[in-house]
């Protein structure tokens, strides 16, 4: 059983960080994209095969597609996603045109079980589970009278953080069960200390659907996270460099080349407004000699005295493989406030983090030719959906324009 704590692998200085042709590979590029998770490959494959430009993607760790790669865990051969469960899912028709050039999915459907003293329940909260928790057998109507008398308590106007805006929607006995104890874990922010819009991401519903996302195309990769962002990277106008700190190897980016950056929004200011609040993940791997440990993908853990959040077993997001029949892969994933040397996965977002973030963003508004983006860049939560169209938006708005005036400038010169 391996416990894996996601702290930042700092390589020391530009002799260890990188190999003798990076030199010559930022000397010839025409933009350099600072990490290569979804944002910064979708802006670097589309910039090299939209614009015919050259993109040099500078990638810290020793793979591409942070936080969403994938890798075979060697004794089963489970395909495990490294930093937790990735499932894609998007309304955006133009997404989902995009992204189905580089990969096809299955029709995997994302469903989520709770733990909650003792007893499991569907998740999110829906008829099946409002039934469970209270013993009775209730419509839909019958349902939402019930949670409309428990969430009378709070005025839905006086609404001002998360634990306001939980008791508004489903009422106390419901968020007592599902929501504090698992979003003290979570966050390691008490919730009356996070915005109310946290929430908004865990739907309630009056049927008996258990469906966790409700997007028009939901699905995983057929050949897994690795391949589709791989593939992501093949254009021959991209140079993907890994094990290269950016902040090791920025005097040899030539002057007049446009940076699109994707790391700490906080750390490429080198913190000078102060530290931005983040939420990072451990990771509890193992192997047991079981077919099948709890029936599911994802099963959370409400309660507090709990130590993990919830607990992945893989094969279940591919059941059209084969697996082993006597073998099967659980990762337990533990929660907790990011220090110094912590990997930055989620911001935490408080009022006092929203003072810093105007700081810094109005300094990242006067970064000359430095364009800020993705979840880390611009201090936001993204899906993957969302991180892909907010790229495609920056090389329609931003680059687009951008690349296309230095090459009319060079022609006239």
């Amino acid at each position: 059983m391996t416990r894996t704590p996601n702290t930042v692998r700092r390589p020391a200085g530009p002799g260890a960080t990188t190999e003798p042709r990076l030199a010559e590979q930022l000397a010839a590029a025409d933009l350099v994209v600072v990490g290569s998770g979804f944002y910064g490959l979708t802006v670097a494959e589309r910039v090299a095969s939209q614009l015919g430009r050259r993109v040099v993607v500078l990638e810290r760790r020793s793979h591409l597609g942070g936080n969403a790669w994938s890798e075979r865990e060697p004794e089963t051969g489970i395909e495990v996603h490294r930093y937790g469960a990735h499932l894609f899912h998007t309304s955006n028709q133009r997404v989902w045109d995009h992204v189905r050039q580089f990969t096809e999915f299955t029709g995997y459907q994302h469903r989520v079980f709770s733990v909650s003293k003792g007893q499991t329940y569907p998740m999110p909260i829906n008829l099946g589970t409002i039934n469970q928790f209270f013993g009775r057998h209730l419509g839909p109507e019958q349902a939402r009278a019930l949670v409309r008398e428990h969430a009378a308590e709070i005025d839905p106007d006086q609404v001002t953080n998360l634990e306001d805006k939980a008791i508004s929607l489903i009422g106390r006995p419901l968020y007592e069960a599902f929501v504090r104890g698992y979003t003290e874990k979570q966050w390691q922010t008490d919730p009356r200390e996070l915005p109310a819009e946290v929430i908004s991401r865990l739907p309630v519903r009056y049927t008996f659907d258990n469906r966790y996302f409700s997007d028009r195309y939901e699905g995983l990769p057929v050949d897994g996270y690795a391949a589709w962002l791989q593939r992501l990277a093949t254009h021959a106008l991209v140079d993907v460099v890994t094990d290269v700190d950016f902040f090791d190897v920025r005097a040899l980016v030539p002057a007049g080349v446009p940076v699109v950056y994707t790391g700490p929004l906080d750390r490429y200011f080198d913190f000078g407004e102060g530290r931005l609040s983040w939420r990072t993940l451990d990771f509890e791997q193992e192997v047991l000699p079981i077919g099948d440990f709890q029936g599911c993908p994802v099963m959370n853990y409400a309660d507090p005295d709990v130590p993990w959040t919830r607990i992945h077993e893989f094969r279940h997001f591919h059941p059209e493989r084969e697996h082993p029949a006597d073998r099967t892969v659980v990762v337990r994933e533990y929660s907790r406030s990011a220090e110094a040397a912590d990997e930055p996965y989620y911001p935490v977002n408080t009022a006092a983090d929203r003072a810093v973030l105007a700081r810094y963003r109005e300094r990242a508004a006067a970064e000359p030719d430095v364009y800020f983006g993705g979840r880390l860049g611009t201090y936001q939560y993204l899906d993957m959906h969302m991180a892909i169209a907010s790229a495609l938006t920056t090389v329609d708005n931003v680059l687009t324009p951008r690349l296309t005036r230095t090459a009319v400038v060079a022609v006239q010169a």
